[in-house]
C-alpha cells in the first residue's frame, strides 16, 4: 500500500460515530492501510475506564489525551475514531483541536437502529448514551470552527457501496484511497480487549458488511426507547442532509 507522509494533508483525523454504526469497522479498515497511527475510542475509554494506555504513556484527563495526540500526530499521522454515548468537556473546550489541529468527521446511523443493537448488548441504555445529540453538538462545534463542512458519511451508504463511499471520504479529507484497505483478516484486536463483548461483529468481519436485524425490539413500540428515537432523531437527520454522497464510477 502507498504510504502517506501527510506533508500536505492532515496529521490529524477523528471519526465521531454515534455507537453500534459500523465505527469499529471503519477503525480497523483505517488500521489495515498502516500509513497512520490508529487510535480506538480514547475518549469513551478514558471516560469509563479513567485511565487509557497510549503507547508507553498512561493517560488519566481529557486535557492531557489532548495533549498526547498531538505529541504523536508530529511523528505520524492519527487517525482515532471515537463514539458519542458520552459528552466531552475538554475536547469542546478546544477551540485550536476543535479547529486547526484536526480534521473531524463524522459517522451516522439511524438512531432506530442504533438504539435496538445498543439495547441488545444493554438493556440498561439511557437517553444519552445513543448519542446523537453529543454527535451533532461536537459537529456544530467543529462547523463554526471550520473553513470548510465537515465531512459527514452515512452507516447504511457504507455498506451499500463502500468502495464509492471510502473513495469519496478519502478525497474529502485529502488522504489516498487504498482499495486494498477495504478487506482484511477476521480477528480481535488488542486495542478492543477492555470493550470486547462491543466488538465481536467487527471481530468476526473481513470488510464492510451489513448485519442481520432482529434485535428481539423494536424502539417505535417500546414506551421508554420509543422517547429516546423521538429525542435523536431530529440530529440524525439534520447531519443526513449534509451525508457524502459515494463517489460514482470512473
Amino acid at each position: 500500500m502507498t504510504s502517506y507522509e501527510a506533508d500536505d494533508g492532515p496529521r490529524i483525523i477523528a471519526l465521531w460515530g454515534m455507537p453500534r454504526s459500523r465505527s469499529t469497522a471503519f477503525f480497523r479498515m483505517m488500521a489495515e492501510r498502516g500509513d497512520f497511527h490508529v487510535l480506538h475510542e480514547p475518549f469513551s475509554n478514558l471516560a469509563e475506564f479513567g485511565s487509557l494506555q497510549v503507547g508507553d504513556r498512561t493517560v488519566a484527563e481529557e486535557g492531557e489525551l489532548l495533549a498526547v495526540i498531538r505529541e504523536l500526530a508530529q511523528s505520524k499521522p492519527v487517525f482515532f475514531k471515537d463514539t458519542t454515548d458520552e459528552r466531552y468537556p475538554a475536547l469542546l473546550a478546544d477551540e485550536a483541536f476543535l479547529g486547526r489541529d484536526a480534521t473531524h468527521t463524522f459517522l451516522i446511523r439511524h438512531p432506530a437502529q442504533t438504539i435496538a443493537s445498543y439495547h441488545a448488548l444493554n438493556p440498561e441504555v439511557r437517553l444519552h448514551q445513543i448519542g446523537g445529540e453529543a454527535q451533532f453538538e461536537i459537529f456544530r462545534a467543529v462547523a463554526a470552527r471550520s473553513a470548510r463542512p465537515p465531512v459527514v458519511i452515512d452507516s447504511d451508504d457504507l455498506v451499500a457501496d463502500a468502495p464509492g463511499l471510502v473513495a469519496a471520504y478519502c478525497a474529502a479529507v485529502g488522504i489516498p484511497f487504498l482499495p486494498d484497505a477495504l478487506n482484511w483478516r477476521p480477528g480481535a484486536r488488542s486495542e478492543w480487549q477492555r470493550t470486547s463483548r462491543w466488538h465481536a461483529e467487527a471481530s468476526s468481519s473481513a470488510g464492510f458488511r451489513a448485519t442481520p436485524g432482529g434485535h428481539g425490539t423494536d424502539p417505535a413500540t417500546d414506551p421508554e426507547l420509543s422517547s429516546y428515537l423521538r429525542h435523536h432523531l431530529p440530529f440524525y437527520e439534520a447531519l443526513r442532509e449534509r451525508r457524502l454522497v459515494p463517489a460514482g464510477p470512473e
